[in-house]
């Protein structure tokens, strides 16, 4: 039987000296949701960011990603838990320079243990599904930052991770291709991809079907209302 939820935090506190950055917060994240972590700078978002990809673990309370007690696993189990279930988009690109954009994706899944040939089948595959497909051997400085981000975005997917964390997805770009970007995810998610974003952008937690509003600490709201993306962001982007 499968679990009911990608993430569950139970009672999450996260202390760093006397600063508490959260404070008893639960959620769950359901199999193929889309979802906005929302609230301004020092709210916690980041911090409940790290808590769900196993970045950091907290001061007390649960985490269970996709089943697995994070409180339990060693440095090593944490770190295949991360390869296999989880993966991660930056507001920065994080790109190679010098570097193909096959081979900035393929390099995503070294420690997944798959071979080179596989790896570079699979990354070929992601940046196809980002739209990138003729884009293979360009290297990041002949890329926009559009693509540069989409690049990120396939490296993240190519190992098909139960959820895919965006941190400020759309923060380093323009209007127009943050609105890719956010196409591209909407693309994934409709796929089959959870997807949580972590923004302050209360545009693009609107785009989300549900957003949980984050204020000191802990959940101020949490809310899901199915609306379809606001024309501010989807102008531009092809149906």
């Amino acid at each position: 039987m499968s679990e009911p939820y990608v993430v569950e935090l139970r009672g999450v506190s996260k202390s760093y000296g006397d600063v508490r950055a959260l404070r008893g917060v639960d959620l769950t994240v359901a199999d193929g949701e889309l979802l906005a972590i929302v609230g301004p700078s020092g709210s916690g978002k980041s911090t409940m960011l790290h808590m769900i990809g196993t970045l950091d673990l907290p001061t007390s309370g649960n985490v269970r990603i996709a089943g697995h007690d994070v409180a339990r696993l060693s440095d090593r189990e944490l770190s295949a838990l991360r390869a296999r279930y989880l993966g991660f988009v930056f507001q920065q690109f994080h790109l190679a320079s010098g570097v193909s954009a096959l081979d900035n994706v393929a390099d995503g899944l070294l420690y997944t243990g798959t071979p080179r040939r596989v790896r570079r089948e699979r990354a070929a595959a992601a940046l196809e599904r980002v739209g990138l497909g003729h884009r293979l051997e360009h290297r990041p400085h002949q890329l926009s930052g559009g693509e540069q981000q989409r690049v990120a975005v396939a490296r993240a997917v190519a190992g098909e991770p139960s959820l895919l964390l965006a941190d400020e997805p759309t923060g380093n770009l323009d209007s127009a291709a943050g609105a890719e970007v956010l196409r591209v995810l909407g693309d994934l998610h409709a796929a089959g991809t959870t997807i949580a974003v972590i923004t302050h952008d209360a545009e693009i937690a609107e785009w989300c079907p549900r957003r949980v509003r984050v204020r000191d600490g802990r959940i101020v709201e949490d809310q899901g209302s199915g609306r379809t993306p606001p024309a501010e962001i989807t102008k531009g982007v092809p149906a």
